[in-house]
Parts: structure tokens; sequence; C-alpha cells
């Protein structure tokens, strides 16, 4: 029997007959893949919190001829606060999407599950708020995909205050675990969320369920 051990977030959680679930699972090293977890409905199975949507840790995973399967799991995060909490709740679906959207099988995806899972956790840190860093996710993950413009060509396209500018600059030069390390007026911050924005419609062309319902209530 194959078995790999990997690190990663349940994105995607869907039950499949009558026992099982069908995960989509974020991972450092085998990016994002589809994984079954067999009986993971039952009442009694060591798969029941492994199997629920944000759930964060090492997967013990069997790799079979067409599809894997979760042998084990040691979760280390269920952030169960966005559970408690509908806006918390949509943007973390949305952040979701967005990596889905992204991400790959096959293609290493340590920083973008660095990033989602640093991102989930700013959402309950009360000094930061939801539009920022909705904002700082969007802009940090066209840089990991290399699809960012350099802050050059930014301040030749965008008309912005010198703040925002360094604001996103400092987004693009720093590691994920750095992110979350400042606020900013409202002024300048709308300015921000509006530059990650305009600049994520550039290259996405597709609309989020979440983000739909999230603009609904805002």
């Amino acid at each position: 029997m194959n078995t790999i051990t990997v690190r990663g977030m349940v994105i995607s959680s869907m039950p499949i007959g009558e026992y099982d679930r069908r995960l989509e699972i974020l991972t450092d090293s085998l990016g994002r893949i589809s994984a079954f977890a067999r009986g993971a409905r039952k009442p009694s199975s060591a798969l029941v919190s492994a199997s629920r949507v944000f759930a964060f840790g090492e997967f013990d995973l069997y790799e079979g001829r067409n599809s894997y399967s979760v042998n084990a799991a040691r979760i280390s995060n269920y952030f169960e606060e966005l559970a408690s909490d509908v806006e918390k709740n949509l943007y973390g679906f949305y952040f979701l999407e967005l990596v889905s959207f992204f991400t790959r099988e096959g293609l290493d995806a340590t920083e973008s599950l660095k990033l989602l899972y640093q991102s989930l956790r700013a959402l309950s840190v009360k000094s930061l708020s939801h539009p920022l860093v909705r904002a700082i996710f969007e802009l940090k993950m066209l840089e990991i995909n290399g699809i960012c413009p350099s802050i050059e060509d930014i301040k030749a396209r965008y008309d912005l205050d010198q703040s925002a500018f360094y604001a996103a600059d400092f987004v693009k030069q720093s590691p994920v675990e750095k992110l979350y390390t400042f606020t900013l007026t409202e002024p300048v911050m709308k300015q921000f969320a509006d530059l990650s924005s305009n600049l994520l419609r550039r290259v996405v062309d597709k609309r989020f369920k979440s983000l739909e319902m999230l603009e609904e209530i805002l």
C-alpha cells in the first residue's frame, strides 16, 4: 500500500453514496487533490471531523490507480469560529473558492496553503477589518501565481494615495507570515481594496457564489 502524508486543508466536502465523502484538499506538496473519505458519514467514523470544510492538519493518503483515499488525519485547526459568524463564514468560503480557482493537482501549493491558513486566522483578529483581509488575500494570491503587476506598473496605471501604494508593495514583497501586521485608515483601505479587486478582475472572469452572497449582506 502506497501511503503518503501531506499537510493540507479541506476546501470542499460532498456526500458520495450512503456513507462516504468526496473531499477536495489543498495540500502543500500535491496541490489541490480529490480524495475519498470512506465511511466518513458514519457517526462512529474517525474521519467525521476531518472531512469538514476548513479542517487543517496532516492527512495520510492511500494513492490508488485513479484517486486518493484518506486513511487517517490529525487535525490541528477546524476554524470553528467562522461557523458562528455569517460574515466571517462567507469571507472564508470566498477564500476557499478563490484558492480553488488558482490551484491544480500536481503543482506545489505550499505558499497558497500558507496564505489560506493565515488569512482565515486573520478574519478573527479584531484590529483587522474583513475588507482589508480580503484585499491582502486577493493581492497576495495574484503575486503567488506570478500575475500581479509590478509596483511601477501599478503606479503608472492607478492614481492612488502613496500609503495605498506602500501597502501594495508591502504585500507583494512580504512573506505570508508577515502580511497581516498593518492597518490602514478608512480612505486608504478603500483605495487599497479597490486596487486588489480591480487587479483580480483583470485576470479572473468568474463570479464566486460566496462573494455574491457576501455582497448582498454588506
